[in-house]
């Protein structure tokens, strides 16, 4: 995403997120635990926009995203969104679903590492957010639903069609998007679904970790990265070997390559500043 900003001021306060942000790490968290942190028009809304607001500002090298309470996140809530679509028209609907899919693209195609904590339930659209992350560590308790067929509605919403067999294969993919059954953490471990399991209870704190560990290191090489897997999941070799070799020059010429080698010479730790 750009840098560059129009007239719109930074947001102040969001509504139906909880955000932290301190020493280069954001702390966002779905704060609605008596409803297991169910999604309404307005938390994807905010979603959306904070991201944006973040890759343009830059200042943000790492984001953690968790859920208040018993869970992750439930999906869509009922009443709110499920009940409220049913009197939407088709012009409506589509604007729906676009914001929701917008959300999706703004995880992958934010300029830093994004880190799902996950515990409890992450069901629905809470499963393609986690499932969207860069790194998913969750707990023993976590088990992750995609219960779009469930209510109804195709198993490909929110990309998770394009996401998922690319992170667990196409079987997997199948099964999880047809049937809508439940798959605990062992299980999404074994199936690449889960990048890390933690302790009983200790997935947020995990998380954490995993988070000021990439927001110590080398932002700029951390971004291109994710900008190339990415970028090539849809192109032919010959392609994805010419975008790595431009990128890499491009980076050659930073500053951060040239610390590492005088990091090396002086037999000290890089300091990496993200150039």
């Amino acid at each position: 995403m750009s840098p560059f900003t129009g007239s719109a001021a930074r947001t102040a306060r969001w509504e139906h997120l909880r955000v932290e942000v301190a020493d280069g790490v954001a702390h966002v968290t779905l704060a609605r635990p008596d409803k297991l942190n169910a999604l309404t028009f307005g938390a994807y809304a905010d979603l959306r926009d904070l991201l944006a607001e973040l890759s343009r500002e830059r200042a943000v090298r790492a984001l953690v995203l968790g859920g208040e309470g018993r869970g992750f996140c439930s999906g869509g809530d009922v009443d709110e969104i499920i009940g409220a679509t049913l009197s939407m028209d088709t012009a409506q609907l589509l604007d729906f679903n676009r914001m929701t899919g917008q959300v999706v693209r703004a995880v992958r195609e934010c300029p830093f590492p994004v880190v799902a904590a996950v515990h409890g339930v992450a069901a629905g659209a809470g499963a393609v957010l986690a499932l969207a992350a860069d790194f998913r560590v969750a707990d023993p308790t976590a088990r992750f639903a995609f219960l779009f067929t469930r209510v109804g509605l195709s198993g490909g919403d929110m990309g998770a069609a394009y996401l998922l067999p690319r992170v667990v294969g196409l079987g997997h993919a199948t099964r999880l998007l047809m049937l809508g059954e439940p798959v605990h953490a062992p299980e999404a471990e074994r199936i690449g679904l889960v990048s890390a399991l933690a302790d009983e209870g200790g997935a947020d704190t995990a998380a954490r970790e995993l988070a000021r560990r990439l927001a110590d290191g080398p932002a700029l090489a951390h971004a291109q990265t994710k900008a190339l897997l990415t970028s090539e999941l849809d192109m032919p070799l010959a392609a994805s070997i010419e975008l790595d070799a431009s990128t890499q020059a491009l980076l050659m010429t930073g500053e951060d390559y040239a610390e590492f080698h005088a990091a090396f010479t002086e037999k000290r730790a890089p300091k990496w500043r993200g150039r």
